[in-house]
């Protein structure tokens, strides 16, 4: 069979992550088991490793990249989007405030689904809206589970710190006053994957005037037990 797409970079690049299937490899072995030229199998995988497609273990090896599970993660997105809808509802139902569910996306988070308030002050983010990951509650709930580097680097030029965000991980949830945009506040919580990975975050937002100077005393249990129900679907797809 012949598994060439006459692109030849990515034939290459598919045989080293290939070849990265079975386990961690020495530049030497990847050489051997994709016969390519050594300065080519170094020169893909180092460029892969650049896009976070491959990655090295403690002893230096190469091994797969975690890029991979958050794509695999991303095809999982429509069975989230499916359960989200019925929890937003019920969310905003009983906070009577606008929900949302943010995914990162790069230096971005986009709003994938959402459910508003009839009526009243619509601050209003649509669907497919896309929003700065330096301020507000989803934000802070997006980065604050991510390794230290990325989290490190997600901080430059944020309106929030690493003390907030590690108060975040303790309690659990996020909370935001005007942090994003004046006279809103916002509450989140993380929805985790089957391996514990943050995924989306969910949220509430609505007027400082309602919502208090401190979201989360009012808000913060109805929004985790939210996020949590979309993780147990998760949850239950992955084992079904």
């Amino acid at each position: 069979m012949d598994n060439s797409s006459g692109v030849g970079v990515l034939d290459k690049a598919a045989t080293v992550l290939g070849a990265l299937e079975a386990g961690p490899a020495t530049l030497a072995q990847l050489v051997s088991a994709t016969h390519l030229a050594r300065p080519t199998a170094h020169r893909l995988a180092v460029a892969l490793e650049h896009h976070r497609l491959v990655a090295r273990d403690m002893q230096g090896r190469f091994v797969l990249g975690p890029r991979l599970a958050e794509l695999a993660s991303a095809a999982g997105e429509d069975r989230l989007l499916a359960a989200a809808t019925p929890v937003l509802t019920a969310l905003r139902d009983h906070t009577n405030e606008s929900a949302q569910l943010y995914r990162r996306q790069g230096d971005q988070r986009i709003c994938v689904a959402a459910a508003e308030r009839p009526m009243g002050l619509r601050d209003s983010i649509p669907v497919g809206a896309t929003l700065s990951m330096l301020a507000g509650s989803a934000a802070q709930v997006l980065l604050a589970w991510e390794e230290p580097d990325r989290l490190h680097r997600g901080l430059h030029g944020a309106n929030f710190t690493a003390t907030m965000l590690s108060a975040v991980r303790r309690r659990g949830w996020s909370q935001s006053v005007a942090e994003r945009e004046p006279g809103v506040a916002s509450v989140s919580a993380p929805v985790r994957g089957p391996s514990g990975r943050v995924l989306a975050a969910v949220s509430i937002s609505g007027p400082i005037e309602r919502m208090g100077r401190q979201p989360g005393r009012l808000h913060a249990a109805a929004v985790v037990a939210a996020a949590n129900r979309l993780t147990e679907v998760l949850k239950r797809t992955e084992e079904g």
